[in-house]
């Protein structure tokens, strides 16, 4: 065989190796699954499973539940004392994870979701401790995928454990083996699952680098870890992919055009890659030159259109991507004072053409507000003086605020129309729900769970009789 066919025959051989291994992990993915019981009573609706629920873009498919709700708010079924964090919980067959910390554990609890009775509980040691001082508990959701759940604590430790008994099944200190700088809030992305994937926002530094971001000054440079591909079932890594540092916003993927893509707003900015094979298409650069800026809210994406937003003075932006590259379509002015929309740790969701956020970066001041996609128009907005995350069902946005405002806000892009405002209570009359409230709600099977500094409370939207 002459040299240049040798060579050939190599590139082949090693290109058909690549594609079998991927190809055989993904039909073994069934092979290693174990079926978890259905512990539901009520099955009328669907999951929740993970970060902004069952298409990550804080959409319930759920219909006909009981709204609007009575106008003392919708009824509690159950309550719980929690410990501290700000992950909102998961839901995946009448399970309902959730992961705080009790004094120096963190601990994932496993409960029935129409009841709250434990089932089983995972704990490990933890010394995270916040630059700022708020509290020390997770921030990421768990995800859960058929028969075991991810937790991605705020030290680094991302853990694999099984779903129906909380055993553990691998771990990676993230921290230590991509020697990721201590930033301002720890770790607060949650991981997503892509065929036999865990695609995780990791966001390493060279070994030489400072003790932590105040340390670096703004100076950090990556070592190629930005986002890592684990295998879901071994913890082993797959690929790891570009210099940006880890933002608190979370990896969303989705199908544009018949390709699978992949979007991560990164501390630097957004960047779009395969998936599947970690091929980075491009990169935007998007952040404030405040040293204390922070990027949180995921990209959402509407066609081809991806749009991202931050609260630290450069607004938003939308794109149009197309592989190996994208296209502005609009983007806030640099030096203008207003922006279309400021979200700081709520993601906007998308409706019919529009996107329907909480703008501003401090309580004080923040808007509920609509804004035309394509343009960046803002149609209307309504001052509530409260950050608050939205989930959209059925013609209907639940909105949560921080301090524990419950909101049902009808879907309407020529103006506000909030159609109920209420502070849940228990039996005796007291508040259930008290700041910091800045976990997103979760809806499955018509309950919608909500959490506050310490406390997870299930209501019921039910079906309408």
């Amino acid at each position: 065989m002459k040299r240049g066919q040798k060579l050939g025959f190599l590139i082949y051989l090693s290109f058909g190796c690549m594609l079998c291994c991927f190809s055989h992990g993904d039909a073994d993915d069934s092979a290693k699954r174990t079926q978890l019981a259905d512990l539901r009573t009520r099955k009328t609706g669907s999951d929740w499973q993970s970060f902004l629920g069952p298409t990550g873009d804080g959409k319930s498919p759920e219909k006909g539940l009981y709204l609007p709700w009575h106008k003392s708010g919708p009824p509690v079924i159950w309550h719980k004392r929690i410990g501290t964090g700000y992950a909102a919980p998961s839901v995946a067959k009448g399970r309902l994870f959730s992961f705080d910390r009790h004094w120096n554990n963190a601990r994932l609890t496993c409960m029935r979701s129409e009841t709250g009775e434990e089932l089983w509980r995972f704990e490990y040691l933890t010394d995270y401790e916040d630059m700022y001082g708020y509290n020390n508990g997770p921030r990421a959701c768990p995800v859960v995928d058929e028969d075991r759940v991810y937790v991605f604590g705020a030290e680094g430790m991302l853990h694999c454990v099984g779903a129906a008994n909380g055993e553990l099944i691998w771990k990676v200190n993230t921290t230590k083996e991509f020697n990721v700088v201590k930033n301002f809030f720890g770790v607060a992305s949650a991981p997503i699952v892509e065929r036999n994937l865990l695609i995780v926002q990791i966001g390493g530094s060279p070994p030489d680098s400072p003790e932590d971001v105040y340390a670096a000054q703004g100076r950090l440079s990556g070592n190629g870890s930005g986002i890592v591909a684990f295998d879901k079932f071994t913890g082993e890594v797959r690929y790891k992919i570009t210099d940006e540092l880890a933002s608190y916003a979370s990896p969303t993927v989705a199908t544009i055009n018949g390709r699978r893509w992949s979007f991560m707003f990164a501390r630097g900015g957004l960047f779009g890659f395969e998936p599947r094979t970690g091929v980075v298409d491009f990169h935007y650069p998007w952040r404030s030159k405040k040293l204390e800026s922070v990027n949180a809210a995921n990209p959402v994406v509407a066609g081809d259109l991806v749009f991202i937003s931050e609260a630290y003075g450069r607004g938003s932006s939308l794109l149009k991507v197309r592989p190996s590259g994208y296209q502005v379509v609009w983007k806030d002015a640099p030096r203008r004072r207003s922006k279309s929309m400021m979200l700081h740790w709520n993601t906007a969701i998308h409706h019919s053409g529009y996107l329907y956020g909480c703008s501003g970066r401090h309580a004080q001041g923040s808007d509920l507000r609509c804004v035309k996609l394509e343009t960046g128009e803002v149609m209307w907005s309504e001052r509530i003086d409260e950050r608050t995350s939205l989930l959209y069902v059925d013609g209907y946005f639940v909105g949560l605020g921080e301090y524990g405002t419950l909101m049902l806000i009808r879907a309407n892009s020529k103006e506000p129309e909030v159609v109920s405002r209420v502070r849940m209570t228990d039996e005796r009359g007291q508040e259930l729900i008290g700041y910091p409230t800045w976990a997103a709600p979760v809806l499955s099977n018509g309950f919608l769970y909500i959490r506050g500094k310490d406390r997870l409370v299930c209501l019921d939207l039910g079906l309408k009789k």
